[in-house]
């Protein structure tokens, strides 16, 4: 038996799946910024992303910004450093724990959402009714998720944003007894508007990677309930390895940026 086949399968699956993903993606962006609009549904799926997904988005920063309080206390209370804990929450929630907690419970609601959505049509053959009725799949399933994920993840994660600091301002000011009028001059000196632009451009990136991996799965999905399960898995398991990913492509070009 030779060793190399299986080694040779699995290269040709990842570059045929590879092949899909980006011939996909190119269609989606195509019909994106190509009319017609259906504005309506993009409408229903912004208030399904943004305004349904504040609550679990909500709790995710409060906790987050305390916690992140608490483990700064302790570590910079051993060099009598405990200022600068409003400047260290403040950075770390809207550089990084904003956009990718925000794109990491987006992906595990609506990601699996659109995966299981698409993917019962794909299975009950109403997307093949859609072609014959003249409707173009992308058109319609796919550019209007996209759009919506691209526009309101970034409000979420703006709104994150404001909470996670508010998390930390609840812990520095009422366990931790630091001033509030000091807390509140520190934060508001150390952060800058990049702080705030750079975590927006990733909850952008971010929710056009949970829609459109959410949209793939479900759109190439078969074999029934099973393969619309699986098709939801692989939509959240493949867009939070993606969101983790390019999290760190991001960053890296906004260091270079900055340095």
């Amino acid at each position: 038996m030779n060793p190399f086949q299986p080694i040779g399968r699995l290269a040709f699956a990842f570059l045929g799946t590879l092949g899909r993903i980006v011939v996909f993606t190119g269609l989606a962006l195509s019909h994106i910024i190509r009319p017609p609009f259906y504005f309506r549904i993009i409408g229903r799926h912004m208030l399904e992303i943004g305004y349904y997904s504040l609550p679990v988005v909500g709790l995710t920063a409060i906790f987050a910004g305390m916690v992140i309080a608490l483990q700064s206390f302790t570590g910079f209370a051993r060099f009598n450093a405990e200022g600068a804990i409003a400047n260290v929450v403040a950075l770390s929630i809207t550089r990084e724990l904003a956009p990718v907690l925000t794109g990491l419970m987006v992906s595990g609601r609506i990601g699996a959402a659109i995966a299981a959505e698409i993917g019962t049509m794909r299975v009950t053959e109403q997307v093949d009714a859609l072609t014959t009725l003249s409707t173009n799949p992308f058109k319609y399933l796919v550019a209007p998720r996209i759009l919506a994920g691209m526009t309101m993840l970034p409000l979420l994660v703006f709104v994150a944003d404001i909470i996670g600091i508010l998390g930390g301002y609840i812990v520095g000011v009422y366990q931790l007894d630091f001033n509030p009028a000091n807390y509140l001059q520190n934060t508001y000196d150390f952060i800058s508007a990049l702080d705030i632009v750079s975590g927006l451009v990733k909850a952008s990136v971010f929710g056009f990677i949970v829609t459109l991996m959410g949209c793939y799965h479900g759109y190439y999905s078969k074999g029934g309930a099973q393969g619309v399960g699986q098709a939801t898995t692989n939509a959240v398991v493949s867009a939070s390895i993606l969101i983790l990913l390019f999290n760190y492509i991001l960053t890296g070009i906004f260091f270079a940026a900055n340095v």
